[in-house]
C-alpha cells in the first residue's frame, strides 16, 4: 500500500470529508468550514449525528468555482 494514500471509492459514490480534504490538499477542518458556510454541499448518513458525505458533483462545482482543474484533484469525478 502506498504511503499518504486514500482509498479509491467507486465512481459516482459520495465522498467522505477526508477524501475531499485529500483531493483539495487541505486539512479536514478546512472542508468542515466550507460545508458549514455552504461552500460545499453535503448530507448526513446514519443515525444520530451521522456521517457527512459530499457528492462528487458538489466537489466538482466547488473546484470549478475556484478554477481548480479536475485533473489536479486527487479523486475521480
Amino acid at each position: 500500500m502506498q504511503e499518504n494514500s486514500t482509498p479509491v471509492r467507486p465512481r459516482g459514490a459520495a465522498l467522505k470529508v477526508k477524501d475531499v480534504a485529500f483531493a483539495l490538499g487541505v486539512d479536514t477542518s478546512t472542508v468542515y468550514v466550507a460545508i458549514r458556510t455552504g461552500l460545499i454541499d453535503s448530507y448526513r448518513v446514519g443515525a444520530g449525528r451521522g456521517t457527512i458525505r459530499i457528492p462528487r458533483s458538489a466537489l466538482k462545482a466547488y473546484a470549478d468555482e475556484r478554477g481548480i482543474p479536475a485533473a489536479e484533484l486527487g479523486v475521480a469525478l
